[in-house]
């Protein structure tokens, strides 16, 4: 499936400014970043570290962030719970991404699952590529988030803690811890500050901005398309798994975010891991009979459209009735069979007939059901489909026949849409 309606092209909201510490944090730290790609010495211990040190923020952002930037699983959707031992190490990650407070994101984004794709969705999908990824940070609107309840989040004292101490944090584990620790160690302060503070930001901050961006724009439906996120291999190497966006909206409290075991997903295998150790427990998956209905559902609507495009036979309540009599004389005009009380036109097929023409022509103005249900030859599935496709009439009165004659194997299995009458929705 491809892209949904959300666009390259952004539709923002009417603005009344911008939100300037934002914007310095979104230019300065790229910028320190690309400084230093040209005049940082490289050191292969300062990108490992930096490569690590990524981790730790991603982890930190993707297990208990939310969709833009962290405190997701845990703290957003309370999918698991973990011991305090890991709550601080996935808080401290969290601050080392700068992109807000555990308090604040958590807040939004279950503001963004209630609301999707509405104006009291914080990163309106239907806003366009620009404003989910970049534009809801750096300008002010008249928009404002949908409520949530998050009276848990109150009384976090963890949470509320970071939350206090937030730009303290944020510039310990997001700045200089990064920085100093290349430079006590091995004497790199240059590569600690542009490598691993600023160039893992740098790619840390667009990684988790496209899950509000890429995530509803590329990738496949499977689970539901009545709203935008997509599942995408691309966006889950972007995220540490957070990329199967679309089953992690129709199921947001499962700890998974991709549901198929050879799906990309570290964040998953992560919390998985912490559950085997003790350091987390309690893992919620939704019913798997319920993530199968949403599966099929979505398979029916794509075989509804393949069963959509394709020519079928006249149904038979449109098809005219003739008689005994009627039969017998068109037949004179036209080459007509009898088979399974409907009158068929073979016209198109007389000369073409694999068997040869002889016993299609022996037949016109006949019953030729037994001829044609074996007592000729036993005709394939494709040659019954094939022959509903020449009914040009119903017998008055017609023969007995066994109701599987009649219907040809292409249509024994009919994907239908259920609909309410007004009675049903009164109800």
């Amino acid at each position: 499936m491809g892209p949904t309606s959300t666009s390259f092209t952004s539709t923002f909201p009417p603005t009344d400014g911008f939100r300037w510490f934002n914007i310095f944090i979104l230019t300065s730290t790229p910028a320190v970043a690309v400084y230093g790609l040209f005049n940082a010495p490289y050191n292969q211990r300062t990108f490992c570290f930096a490569a690590a040190y990524y981790v730790f923020t991603m982890l930190g952002n993707w297990v208990d962030f939310a969709l833009s930037g962290r405190y997701h699983r845990l703290w957003s959707h309370r999918s698991y719970k973990a011991s305090r031992p890991l709550q601080i190490f996935l808080l401290s990650g969290g601050a080392s991404a700068v992109q807000g407070s555990c308090y604040w994101w958590a807040r939004a984004h279950r503001s963004h699952h209630r609301y999707t794709d509405t104006d009291l969705d914080p990163y309106n999908s239907k806003r366009g590529l620009l404003w989910t990824h970049l534009g809801w940070m750096i300008f002010k609107s008249t928009l404002r988030s949908g409520s949530a309840d998050i009276s848990d989040l109150r009384h976090d004292p963890l949470v509320c803690f970071q939350h206090q101490h937030y730009f303290a944090l944020a510039i310990i584990f997001g700045y200089v811890l990064p920085a100093t620790i290349p430079g006590l160690l091995w004497n790199d302060w240059a590569g600690g500050l542009c490598f691993a503070a600023a160039f893992r930001l740098t790619i840390a901050h667009h990684s988790t901005f496209c899950i509000n961006s890429i995530a509803h724009w590329l990738g496949s439906s499977p689970y539901d398309d009545a709203l935008t996120p997509r599942d995408h291999f691309l966006s889950a190497l972007l995220t540490m798994g957070e990329g199967y966006h679309n089953f992690h909206h129709q199921f947001p409290m499962d700890y998974r975010n991709a549901f198929h075991w050879y799906q990309y997903d570290p964040t998953k295998w992560f919390i998985a891991l912490c559950d085997l150790i003790g350091c987390a427990n309690n893992l919620r998956v939704f019913p798997y009979n319920e993530v199968q209905k949403g599966i099929l559902t979505m398979q029916l609507k794509d075989l509804k459209k393949v069963q959509d495009s394709i020519k079928w036979p006249t149904a038979p309540a449109d098809l005219p009735v003739l008689s005994w009599v009627q039969f017998q004389e068109e037949s004179k005009t036209r080459p007509l069979v009898l088979i399974s009380g409907f009158i068929h036109d073979i016209s198109s097929i007389l000369d073409e007939h694999p068997g040869g023409r002889y016993h299609l022509a022996s037949n016109i103005g006949k019953d030729a059901t037994a001829a044609f249900f074996g007592g000729v030859y036993v005709h394939s599935s494709a040659a019954h489909n094939l022959l509903s496709t020449f009914r040009v009439g119903i017998l008055d009165g017609g023969i007995e026949v066994v109701p599987e004659h009649a219907i040809p194997p292409s249509q024994r299995l009919v994907i239908a849409e259920v609909r309410c009458s007004r009675q049903e929705k009164s109800h």
